[in-house]
């Protein structure tokens, strides 16, 4: 399988991206293809809401030229994406926030018969880490992942919270194991 992993935090080494490296480990280990973009690096404009995108089912129609045309092309061609994010504020962080948004583009007629999306049956997961108990701090995240899921009518592949840790040396002694398996259910 080809995967697409989507590294939505700042930091290029700090938890998430820990926690990153372990789960495309195990995904190679399988012999599987992965592929890291680092979105912190890439520019990607908010969603403009002005709906060119819904003119043309069958292609990302986005009218801002930047990275997130290409990013998405990157996710259609794939077989599986996994979305990554620190838990900032109850919710994903920006860097991969601009990225969902945009997502607008990727579905036409939402909630309405004729529902596609250029993602349609592609696997996703998803994998967060934060300093807090998921309690009170993640789970709102999770809650709006399953929403995102249903309107890429993509099937989750599996999701993961690594809490309790502020920095890559306090990470759990489980989350090394914990991420091997987010890896395997992402493509079984």
């Amino acid at each position: 399988m080809q995967i697409v992993t989507l590294l939505g935090s700042a930091r290029k080494k700090g938890n998430t991206a820990t926690v990153l490296n372990w789960v495309e480990a195990e995904l190679a280990a399988l012999g599987h293809s992965v592929e890291r973009v680092y979105l912190n690096g890439k520019t990607i404009g908010g969603c403009l809401g002005c709906g060119k995108c819904k003119e043309n089912a069958d292609e990302i129609a986005c009218v801002q030229k930047d990275d997130a045309s290409d990013i998405f092309a990157r996710m259609i061609a794939s077989d599986a994406v996994l979305f990554t994010s620190p838990v900032y504020f109850w919710g994903f962080a920006s860097q991969i926030k601009r990225l969902i948004d945009r997502g607008y583009a990727l579905v036409t007629n939402y909630h309405q018969p004729g529902h596609t999306s250029l993602m349609e049956n592609k696997r996703i997961g998803l994998l967060v880490t934060g300093a807090d108990a998921y309690a009170n701090n993640a789970e709102g995240l999770f809650t709006a992942f399953d929403r995102i899921a249903d309107f890429l009518k993509a099937p989750k592949g599996g999701e993961l919270y690594v809490g309790g840790c502020s920095g890559p040396a306090e990470l759990p002694e489980t989350a090394r194991e914990q991420a091997a398996g987010l890896a395997r259910s992402l493509v079984d």
